[in-house]
């Protein structure tokens, strides 16, 4: 496996190559000159790169723009001492496949690392959490345009699906009668359902909501 390792810190990348390279199957290659790192990526190919977050002249996230551009299916890891969270999406809209901690064991890099090079996202849990869809955007039936349903309309259809009564769900919401009776019109128009039956019905077939009973 060939890992591309690119920090300014010398005595980092000598320290992480070692520990990298105790595995038999990994070859540690480290670059301190960020300029240098896109000519690197296109004369070699690398399994995995390992990204400092900050460095001079160019930060992480875009320094992965611009390899991606010469790799567009380069797998990312941005590796730093930094709190991540303040750029995470910044640095998810840039293209990194996941993050690993310097402070990380020997055990927990070589993990992250190799369920990067399956293609699988390395993500810390507190960071996980922060994904959250703020929209869904469905394909809708042949000749249809797409459909928008919002964060909010998510929620209301987990109601219905729940078979709760309107003061229910308005309670559960925080909303008005009046509001929400508006907002499900919005809703039946929106997946052309006349009924509460056909509008959960409908949420199923585009995937909005889970085919199984979960809500019972």
């Amino acid at each position: 496996m060939e890992i591309l390792l690119v920090d300014d810190h010398r005595s980092v990348v000598e320290g992480t190559k070692m520990l990298i390279e105790s595995e038999p199957d990994m070859n540690v290659t480290i670059e301190t000159d960020v300029y240098c790192v896109p000519d690197l990526v296109r004369l070699k190919k690398f399994d995995v790169m390992l990204l400092d977050l900050y460095m001079p002249n160019i930060n992480g996230a875009d320094l992965t723009r611009k390899l991606l551009e010469y790799v567009p299916d380069a797998v990312i890891l941005i590796y730093s001492g930094f709190e991540i969270a303040p750029h995470f999406n910044l640095l998810m809209e840039s293209g990194v496949s996941g993050f690993i901690a310097k402070t990380s064991t020997r055990e927990q890099l070589i993990q992250a690392i190799r369920c990067a090079a399956r293609k699988e996202a390395i993500v810390p849990m507190a960071l996980l959490r922060q994904l959250r869809r703020q929209e869904i955007v469905v394909s809708g039936e042949p000749g249809r345009e797409e459909t928008t349903i919002t964060q909010e309309e998510d929620k209301l259809l987990r109601e219905l699906a729940k078979g709760k009564s309107n003061k229910e769900i308005s309670k559960t919401l925080m909303i008005s009668q009046r509001s929400l009776e508006y907002s499900l019109t919005e809703l039946f128009q929106k997946l052309h359902a006349t009924s509460r039956v056909e509008v959960i019905k409908k949420a199923k077939q585009l995937g909005i909501l889970p085919t199984e009973d979960l809500y019972s």
